[in-house]
Order: structure tokens, then sequence, then C-alpha cells
């Protein structure tokens, strides 16, 4: 094999019971179960070409040369399971805004984990393919899935993998990300979780309630039960971000803006259009409603927020192979 180009699409997913924590930070394990909704209209293209001729690995993001050692030290390990010495270019456009809370490495990781291991000349189940993402980012492992995904936390690398619940969604759920802010985050994920769970004093609680709350948020989905849901999903969300609250140095991915559209919500639903708001580390809010409302949720917010950008997202496909 001199040459083989492989080309796959990965979309986002927003955890509506988070992953915040890990067990395992070398291979990723989490603390906790997660529970995710994969999103269309945030996603990554990458195409990775296999050639016996190159002498490195190269990566490239939306046309720009990145010199990234978490990619190479993916691209390393995908190698090593290969069997095969040879180098790949990455060449990855994001259709995402990059480290601002939107999900990016998990459409990043989902698809350089699909290309990256065809490329290689490696066939692997959506399961093994779930467990080589999630390597890369562990909100990545649940990309690999369309729909409702739960990612089964383990505690190896072998029982720690996404599995779908739902993929084809027949719910007119709806998400709209208010994007407070798309430039990248002054605290990484990493290191906000991994501050969190040496130092908040009530982490065993936060990983208790997270694994508490799947079967009910599951069993919300398969009655239809959007309240339930709703605030299930908004009251894990605000669960995480108390604990950063209570950590030690204590930080914030809120900023003012952020405050004043879940308030914006809140009043909504007090005028009876039910929504719900989720947000992961970044200053984004996600307003989670069903289709009927959200016509009148984004006007609503359109007036009173007239220079935020609302991006609206069904329920998105799993991982697919491009030509």
């Amino acid at each position: 094999m001199r040459l083989k180009i492989v080309k796959a699409r990965a979309h986002t997913n927003i955890a509506l019971i988070k992953y915040w924590g890990k067990k395992n930070t070398d291979i990723i394990i989490p603390m906790n179960n997660s529970f995710s909704l994969t999103l269309d209209h945030f996603y990554t293209d990458t195409k990775v070409t296999y050639d016996e001729n190159l002498k490195k690995d190269s990566f490239s993001l939306n046309g720009e040369e990145i010199e990234s050692q978490n990619v190479f030290n993916f691209l390393d390990y995908v190698r090593q399971l290969s069997g095969k010495n040879g180098f790949v270019k990455v060449e990855s456009i994001n259709h995402v805004p990059t480290t601002a809370g939107l999900a990016s490495s998990a459409s990043a990781y989902a698809a350089l984990a699909a290309a990256s291991s065809k490329a290689f000349g490696l066939d692997l189940s959506r399961k093994d393919l779930s467990r080589l993402a999630r390597r890369g980012s562990g909100s990545a492992t649940r990309s690999i899935y369309g729909g409702f995904t739960e990612w089964i936390g383990g505690d190896n690398d072998l029982n720690s993998y996404a599995k779908p619940f739902q993929e084809n969604v027949e719910w007119d759920i709806r998400m709209i990300a208010a994007v407070v802010n798309s430039k990248p985050k002054k605290i990484t994920s990493r290191s906000g979780m991994q501050t969190v769970v040496n130092t908040s004093p009530f982490y065993g609680e936060w990983v208790k309630n997270a694994n508490n709350s799947i079967p009910l948020i599951k069993k919300a989905i398969l009655d239809k039960n959007f309240t339930t849901f709703g605030e299930i999903s908004e009251e894990n969300a605000m669960k995480m971000h108390a604990l950063n609250l209570t950590a030690h140095p204590h930080f914030s991915y809120f900023e003012p803006q952020s405050i004043e559209i879940m308030q914006a919500i809140e009043q909504l639903r007090q005028d009876g259009i039910e929504a719900y708001y989720t947000m992961d580390a970044g200053p984004n809010v996600k307003i989670i409603c069903e289709g009927k409302n959200s016509e009148v949720i984004q006007k609503a917010l359109k007036l009173k927020f007239p220079e935020i950008e609302l991006l609206e997202s069904k329920p998105g496909k799993g991982i697919q192979f491009l030509d």
C-alpha cells in the first residue's frame, strides 16, 4: 500500500449528562458515565493521506499547518495499532468554533480516528472506533454515533466506550447555540476538570448524581416527556458549573451575557414557552427546545441580544466516510 486517501465526517455532540473528570488521564477514562445528543449543524471533515514517500506526519486545520503534539501522539498510537511504519498527511476542516465550548474536539478526534485508522489499513467496528476516538478527546467517543448516545465510563481501555441509545431520533428536538464568545477559552476543559477532581469537596456527590440521572433521562426520551428531559439536562449542567465555583482555585466559564441568556430562557418558561439550557466548558449557552417553539425563542433572544449569533441544530448523524 503506497498511497491511500480516506475522508471522514464527524459531528459534534453536546453532553446532556456531563463528563467532568477522569479516573485515568493518560487514556481518558471518565469518573462517571455521560449522555449526549449529536448535532447536525457542527461537524469536522478530515482527509488523511497515507503515503510511503512521506518522511513525517503533518497536520493542517482550516488550511493552516499546525504542530500539534496531541494529534501526532494520536497518530503514533494508530500507527502502533496498524503495525505499519508509514506517515500520513492530515487535513481537517472544522465547521465549529474551535475551543469555545462547542465540542470541536469531539468532532475533530472522531473524524481523525475514523479516517486515520482506515488510512493505516485498519477496519474497526464502531465500538472500537469509539474507544480509539476517546484517546484523543473524551467527548469524541460519543461522536462516533448519531442521536442520543451514552458513554460507558468503565475502568480500562477495553470497557470504556460509547454506545447508541437512540440514533434515529423521532422526537422534534432542537438545540440553539447562543454564541456569546467564539474565542478560545482561558481555562481548557482538561485543566478545569482536573482542578475540580483534585479540590472540590462536592465532587463525589456529583459523580453519584450524574450516574443516577442517566436512566431518568433515558426514560424521559422514551416517554417523550420534554419537561423532565429539559429539567434533568439543565440541572446537570448547573451542577457541573457549581463544581467549578467550589474548586481551588475557583473558576467560572460564565460571562455576564451567559447569565443574561439563561435568565431570558427562565423568563420564557414563566411565559409558557418551554425551553431549557445547558453549558459546557465555555461561555456559550445551548438552548434545548422542541421544534414548535424554536422560532419564537430565537425571535425573543434576537430582540434582547441583537448582536448574538444563534445557530440551530437538529439531531445529527454518526461517523460518515466521504467519497
